[in-house]
């Protein structure tokens, strides 16, 4: 969108300036043009024999005649200051309750404020609409956290037809401030069975948050354990102590949510025009699967700490695609596909523009415990200790990624040294581990194949189609399996591989990455990947073929036992054999590496690299005459 009124721009300028040479005044120059334009319509249409009242957002590119005054570079400098990026793909969600994946969480991270957030240099976790917090102890026992709010944070809405905020005013017209009672909540509704939040899970450690998102009996919402104690005052009590809960209640899930906004379009609440916010940015423009616009909120309590004005992102998947509007100056920052890892390194400018710097991310593949034949461990060793890792990051990767034989990445409390516990590889114990479970079956390789039609499965991408092809051919190099490889589009793939997924329609292996929450082994192992508490998306455990029923482990029975001990050293040493147990023992999954950020940024942008919680675009700033130097 940028570039496109740029461009239309830079054409004007350039005709004006012609008669700009015979006269210094101001020149009006008329010109059709084309320009897209946002609307927004209501209908009534009937629906099951009742009148509805539906709302939608268009935007179309008309012809439009417009007097156009030049007024030079000045005018041009006058434009919103501007970033331009490509989220690679469509946000499945902006709703807080709901999101799962790392690019919902980043444009909700600009859109909406948090009880704490991370430093991004250091991932301290820092004050936010908290002021400040304090652990305690109620008359039972249990572990409190309270924290105490700043009382000057609205909630607002932007209109896209007029381009304005505006705040919410409540019954007498004072404007709606941000308070305890919002957070309380949000983080019932993320709670709540009925939203159907599949990152619920993540608030298990306040009182009573599983009982009652599991549906347990005789457990109500008013069970859960948050409160507000006064309207800037909230407090929560926790199933067992938790020293990293600071880092747990600034997650999107515990933010606060607009009530009433959501409850009079649930499901639309989202979008342009009716969402409701409280950040540093504001929705103008949802383009579904191309394009969105965030602009600067102005009544942000930090406003005058936001430079860039406007976020123009777009949804391009192919990761050469999205690096080519970078070179060509479209793009501000952005990945750099593998394919071209050694021209940029050897690049004099684009060497200059490349940052690599570790990542708390871990790529790995998903074995589906519960189908055959990934039901047998001999068949998950096979496949995992047939992954050279270190030739993958060496060959394909090239950005200095550390091959993963277990889960959670240095720098996260609890997790182990890279390559002391786990699977790494191994491709005699691999072809050793088939040819069992191929003698015990009385079959052949090839009646292997032919019986089972193994699947590998990733969301879109031109990358992780080329970790898919490198990997298919070992397998087939050591183990002598075919292996088909399908993808789907990011909001699809994370509906297949879901546990409550149909077990005949999800594939045998899938792609996924996990990034850190918080700093805890707690947000690895127990939260991926317990078969009660977690996600749980390798169907550990599964009774049923569907998932409806599961059977702990002893590595399930760990990560619970290393959230009720206080002893650092204890709960280390839990976290060591419960990483060892699920990649090395049970080989539920295949650890492949663990992140590096490998991305390119033009001069003119001063950006960072969060450790944890997200993009913070506003955080960002752009030279705005440097960057309108290069693009003109």
């Amino acid at each position: 969108m940028f570039n496109k009124k740029l461009g239309l721009l830079v054409a004007i300028l350039l005709l004006v300036g012609v008669l700009a040479a015979c006269q210094a005044e101001t020149v009006e120059v008329t010109r059709v043009v084309q320009e897209e334009v946002t609307r927004v319509i209501t209908e009534t249409v009937e629906v099951e024999g009742e009148q509805v009242e539906v709302t939608r957002i268009v935007t179309d590119e008309v012809e439009v005649t417009r007097v156009v005054e030049d007024e030079g570079e000045e005018g041009m400098a006058e434009a919103p200051v501007t970033l331009n990026i490509n989220l690679g793909t469509e946000p499945p969600t902006l709703d807080p309750s709901l999101a799962t994946d790392t690019t919902s969480v980043d444009t909700i991270r600009n859109l909406f404020v948090t009880l704490t957030q991370f430093d991004p240099e250091t991932g301290d976790v820092l004050p936010y609409l908290a002021t400040e917090w304090e652990a305690g102890t109620d008359a039972e026992g249990n572990e409190t956290w309270t924290f105490n709010l700043r009382d000057d944070v609205v909630w607002v809405n932007y209109n896209p037809s007029t381009g304005e905020f505006s705040e919410l005013t409540d019954e007498e017209g004072n404007p709606m401030i941000v308070d305890a009672h919002d957070v309380v909540y949000g983080v019932r509704r993320t709670l709540d069975p009925n939203t159907g939040s599949q990152y619920a899970y993540v608030l298990y450690s306040i009182l009573n948050g599983a009982a009652f998102n599991g549906g347990e009996e005789g457990f109500t919402i008013e069970d859960v354990g948050v409160e507000a104690l006064d309207d800037f005052t909230v407090q929560f009590t926790l199933e067992s102590p938790a020293p990293y809960f600071p880092s747990i209640a600034g997650m999107w899930v515990a933010a606060p949510m607009p009530q009433a906004a959501i409850e009079e379009r649930p499901e639309r609440w989202i979008e342009p025009g009716f969402i409701v916010t409280n950040g540093p940015m504001g929705l103008d423009t949802w383009i579904h699967g191309s394009e969105m616009v965030l602009v600067k909120n102005p009544m942000y309590f930090d406003a005058d700490a936001v430079q860039i004005e406007r976020v123009e992102a777009l949804m391009i998947e192919e990761a050469s695609t999205a690096f080519a509007l970078y070179e060509n100056d479209e793009l501000d920052t952005t990945g750099v596909p593998l394919p071209e890892m050694d021209r940029v390194q050897a690049d004099p400018v684009l060497s200059e523009e490349l940052h690599i710097a570790p990542e708390a991310c871990t790529y790995y593949y998903g074995f589906v415990n519960n189908k055959e034949p990934f039901d047998d461990v001999r068949v998950r060793r096979a496949f995992s200790a047939s992954i050279d890792r270190q030739s993958l990051a060496d060959n394909v990767l090239k950005g200095g990624q550390i091959p993963a034989s277990s889960f959670a990445p240095p720098g996260i409390f609890g997790a182990p040294e890279p390559g002391t516990v786990g699977q790494g590889y191994d491709p005699e114990l691999a072809q050793s581990s088939l040819q069992e479970f191929l003698d015990e079956m009385d079959m052949t390789i090839e009646e292997f194949n032919e019986t089972y039609n193994v699947t590998l499965m990733h969301n879109t991408s031109e990358g992780h189609a080329q970790i898919a092809a490198a990997i298919q051919q070992m397998w087939t190099d050591t183990l002598g399996v075919e292996v088909s490889v399908e993808n789907q589009e990011w909001q699809v793939y994370l509906d297949t591989i879901e546990k409550t997924t149909p077990i005949e329609q999800v594939p045998h292996v899938f792609r996924l990455g996990w990034c850190a929450d918080y700093a805890d082994e707690n947000n690895w192992v127990h939260e991926v990947f317990n078969a009660e508490a977690g996600a749980n998306r390798l169907r550990r455990g599964c009774v049923d073929a569907n998932c409806g029923t599961v059977e702990t482990s002893e590595f399930d029975e760990l990560t619970v036992a290393a959230q009720q001990t206080t002893d650092p050293a204890e709960r280390e040493e839990l976290y060591r054999q419960a990483e060892d147990i699920l990649a090395g023992e049970e080989v539920a999954y295949a650890p492949i590496y663990h992140y590096t950020i490998v991305q390119v940024t033009k001069p003119w942008l001063t950006r960072n690299y969060p450790l944890l919680g997200g993009n913070d675009w506003f955080n960002w700033t752009v030279d705005w005459d440097q960057k309108l130097e290069a693009i003109q």
